[in-house]
């Protein structure tokens, strides 16, 4: 029988609190007891079952948030690789191989791996878009987001116009129109759903159509598709305008005031959006006393002087009803400058 000395029981016994403790650090035992650890999914705590101490709760559970049965069932739920998006043509299912001409560490290929590269690029293309209709709704996607992109529009908004094309796709309303004024009037009809500050001058720079054809277009889907889209409202274009002119949120706030204040006296009936939000951003200004004239507004605003002029009055003669000082404090400074 083996006997062991008193220096090596010591050691033994330091190895064992060692290893507890290393143990104990990882979450296999308890750290009050020493029992062993359990994990229980259905709580999300994981306890120690000889004393019952909890050691850890509302743990994360990592796993799918689907349940399967079989091996079959398990494939058909999995999922893998980036979301689909309505922005590609395939709502990017299919595999997309990069124009970069290097390797997985970063080091350039060679003339004949480029030249290999190059031959599956272009027949990855065929594959891709295998008839005239996946060509054209391929051109008119891209169409709408890179007008999105130089416009700044989120890609949620995006993502809608997407949709109503593929929508006008479906109902057959693109025979006798351009690919790119009813990609244009789709972009216009989402950003109008999501009440952004894009106009329609706004629209015609970033398209490849002039305006005429694309307002046709645009009360053209609209009809069609019923998208039911109502007027914009001047105030949605407040905040583009200020940032615009560098303007206190003192006098943004004051322009909000008056349009609302027109909108209360059906002032904006078949009036501008555009022309009415100038129109207020020039005489907010001259309520809180910031100089702006009405070119520097007409700059920012693409509104002319003539409808800031005509328009700005109209707002302050609703608001006359409601505080006849101010608006009259703001005519009286207007008349003396």
């Amino acid at each position: 029988m083996t006997t062991l000395s008193t220096h090596d029981a010591k050691e033994r016994g330091s190895t064992v609190d060692e290893e507890t403790a290393a143990e104990a650090s990882e979450g296999q035992v308890c750290p009050d007891c020493g029992g062993h650890l359990t994990h229980d999914a259905s709580r999300g705590e994981t306890v120690c079952a000889d004393c019952g101490l909890v050691v850890d709760e509302n743990a994360i559970d990592r796993g799918p948030e689907w349940r399967a049965f079989d091996s079959a069932e398990r494939d058909k739920k999995s999922r893998v690789g980036a979301p689909t998006t309505k922005l590609m043509h395939d709502e990017g299912l299919s595999t997309n191989i990069g124009w970069q001409n290097k390797d997985a560490n970063g080091n350039s290929l060679s003339s004949r791996q480029r030249e290999k590269m190059q031959r599956l690029r272009t027949w990855n293309e065929r594959f891709r878009t295998r008839d005239h209709s996946e060509r054209n709704l391929k051109q008119a996607l891209g169409e709408i987001d890179r007008m999105g992109s130089a416009l700044g529009v989120p890609k949620s908004a995006r993502e809608t116009a997407g949709v109503v094309y593929r929508r006008a796709l479906d109902e057959g309303l693109l025979p006798g129109r351009s690919i790119e004024g009813i990609a244009t009037a789709s972009l216009y009809a989402a950003v109008r759903q999501a009440n952004l500050p894009q106009t329609i001058d706004d629209m015609v720079v970033v398209s490849r159509v002039d305006e005429q054809e694309f307002t046709r277009a645009y009360r053209y889907i609209n009809r069609e598709l019923s998208l039911e889209i109502g007027p914009p409202d001047p105030a949605d274009y407040l905040s583009k305008f200020v940032s615009e002119l560098d303007a206190s949120d003192e006098l943004a706030m004051r322009a909000h005031d008056l349009l609302e204040t027109g909108k209360a006296e059906n002032v904006h009936s078949g009036k501008s959006p555009v022309g009415l939000a100038a129109a207020a951003i020039y005489a907010a200004g001259l309520l809180v006393n910031e100089e702006l004239t009405q070119e520097t507004v007409s700059d920012a605003t693409d509104v002319s002087t003539v409808t800031i002029r005509d328009r700005y009055r109209e707002l302050l003669e609703a608001e006359a009803d409601r505080d006849p000082v101010d608006a009259s404090a703001a005519s009286g400074s207007n008349a003396s400058a």
